[in-house]
């Protein structure tokens, strides 16, 4: 029996984002194939921890995902 990964079935994990020990310019990557949920939830996040972030859908490492930069 072969197991199929369907990307609408998959479920992302818990995040925990480090805004607070971040400083201006900092970045992080978060491996995804949900871009939009997952920058909706840095960006409701970033406002809760009252910081600005840029998020941005890149590679890295041959991983698609969302890098999110600290700008304020």
């Amino acid at each position: 029996m072969v197991s199929l990964m369907i990307p609408s079935e998959l479920k992302e994990p818990e995040w925990i984002f480090p805004f607070q020990g971040m400083e201006i310019g900092d970045s992080f990557f978060i491996p995804t194939l949900r871009f939009a949920e997952m920058i909706y939830a840095v960006d409701s996040g970033s406002k809760r921890a009252k910081v600005r972030v840029k998020s941005y859908v890149t590679v890295k490492d041959s991983h698609v995902g969302v890098r999110v930069w600290r700008v304020g």
